[in-house]
C-alpha cells in the first residue's frame, strides 16, 4: 500500500498558480511506480484572498496547515497590498509558526544554464546557503515612536538567541560533514557589535565538535565580492537571515536567474511541516501571459523529494532540468526560448518519464 504524503498547495498571488501547476505535474509523474502517492489540497489564501477579506490567510489557516507533512507555496505579493503584510501575514507567519528555522537554498549552476560571469567554470558555482530563517534581522522586534512628529524615530531590533543561533550553525556543521565539504559563516562582526559578534563566537564554539570540517569566516561584504570573484572558495554557507536573504539572490544571478532559485523552510525536528517554494516572487506583470518560468518551482519540488527521503529521485528532477537546460528547444523567454510555462512542464515530464522508464530506483528510501 502507498504511502500518502498530504501536500498544502498555496499557489499564491501572480504567476503562483502557474508555476505551482507545472511542479505538481512533476511531483506527481516522480510519485509514479513508487512506494508513496502525493495528496495535493489547494487553499485559495494570497494577495487575492486578502482583497476580499481583509487578511491573508483564514483565521484558523496555521491549524488546518499542521495536519500536512509539507507546504508547497508559488508566490506572495501582489500591487494594492503593501508587501510588508503580504510578507509578514502569510509566508513569514507560517515560517515562524511551524518553526522552519532551516532555510536552505541551492546555489548550483546547471549545465545549460546561463551565467553572468564568462570564464565561470560550472564546477565553481556549486553552494549550499543555510540561512537562519526564524529570528536574526526579521525578528519582527521594534518600535515606532512619536510618528509623524519631528522627533521621529523607528527602531528595528534584530534578535539573536543562543538557541537560534547555535541550532542552526551546528545543523549547517552538520551538512558539511555528511556532504564532506567546508563550512563558510558569512556575518558582520567588525560592524555590528553586538550581534554579529555574538555570532561569531558561537560559530568558534560549535566548530569545536567538528573538527574534522573545514572552516572560514567572512564579513559580508567581502564575501559578496568574493561571490563574483572566487566563487570557488564557497560549498556549505551559513549566515543570518538578511544576509542569507540577500547573498542567495546574488547567487541566483550567478547561477541562471531566479527563474531556476529554490528554496525550502524546514522544521528538522518535523514536529510541523515544512515549506518549499521557488523564491523569484509573484511577478504580477506577466501572470496570466503563459511566460512564467516554471523551473525554480520544479527544483523546490525535488527538495521536496529530498525532503521525504526520496533523494534518487529528487536527483532526477534536477537531472531533467539539466537535459531541458541543455537542449534549448524548451525554454521560456528569461532563458531566450519561445515556449510557455506549461510546454516546458510538459517537457519536463516526458524527460522523467523517459528516465523513469530507463531507471530502476528501489522504493525504500
Amino acid at each position: 500500500m502507498s504511502k500518502i504524503l498530504k501536500i498544502a498547495v498555496i499557489p499564491g498571488d501572480g504567476i503562483g498558480p502557474e508555476v505551482i501547476d507545472e511542479g505538481i505535474k512533476v511531483l506527481k509523474k516522480m510519485a509514479e511506480g513508487s512506494d508513496f502517492c502525493f495528496e495535493f489540497t489547494h487553499f485559495p489564501w494570497g494577495c487575492e484572498y486578502y482583497a476580499k477579506n481583509g487578511k491573508m490567510m483564514a483565521d484558523d489557516g496555521i491549524e488546518q496547515l499542521k495536519a500536512f507533512d509539507a507546504i508547497y507555496l508559488g508566490a506572495v505579493g501582489y500591487p494594492g497590498v503593501p508587501d510588508h503584510i503580504s510578507l509578514w501575514d502569510l509566508l513569514l507567519k507560517i515560517r515562524k509558526e511551524f518553526d522552519q528555522y532551516v532555510n536552505i537554498r541551492p546555489i548550483t549552476l546547471l549545465q545549460g544554464a546561463p551565467c553572468p560571469l564568462q570564464e565561470a567554470k560550472r564546477d565553481n558555482i556549486n553552494m549550499l546557503f543555510i540561512r537562519e530563517n526564524s529570528e536574526g534581522e526579521y525578528a519582527g522586534a521594534g518600535d515606532w515612536l512619536f510618528k509623524g512628529k519631528p522627533e521621529e524615530v523607528v527602531l528595528q531590533t534584530g534578535v539573536f538567541s543562543r538557541k537560534g543561533t547555535e541550532r542552526i550553525i551546528r545543523y549547517a556543521f552538520e551538512t558539511a560533514r555528511r556532504l564532506n565539504k567546508s563550512l563558510t559563516s558569512i556575518s558582520k562582526g567588525n560592524a555590528l557589535n553586538y550581534s554579529m559578534v555574538f555570532w561569531d563566537q558561537v560559530f568558534e564554539e560549535v566548530s569545536l565538535d567538528y573538527p574534522d570540517v573545514q572552516t572560514h569566516s567572512y564579513l559580508v561584504d567581502a564575501a559578496s565580492m568574493f561571490m563574483i570573484m572566487q566563487p570557488e572558495r564557497f560549498e556549505v554557507v551559513v549566515t543570518s537571515n538578511l544576509f542569507g536573504d540577500i547573498l542567495t539572490d546574488l547567487g541566483a544571478a550567478l547561477a541562471g536567474g531566479l527563474g531556476l532559485a529554490a528554496g525550502a523552510n524546514i522544521n528538522p525536528e518535523r514536529t510541523y511541516p515544512s515549506m518549499f517554494e521557488p523564491i523569484h516572487g509573484s511577478a504580477p506583470d506577466i501572470a496570466g501571459k503563459g511566460l512564467a518560468n516554471p523551473l525554480a518551482a520544479m527544483w523546490s519540488a525535488s527538495q521536496m523529494l529530498d525532503f521525504f527521503g526520496y533523494e534518487q529521485r529528487g536527483r532526477m528532477v534536477l537531472d531533467a532540468i539539466e537535459r531541458l537546460l541543455t537542449e534549448k528547444e524548451t525554454l521560456t523567454p528569461d532563458m531566450g526560448g519561445t515556449a510557455s510555462t506549461s510546454e516546458v512542464g510538459d517537457r519536463v515530464v516526458q524527460l522523467l518519464a523517459d528516465m523513469l522508464n530507463q531507471a530502476s530506483i528501489p522504493d525504500n528510501r
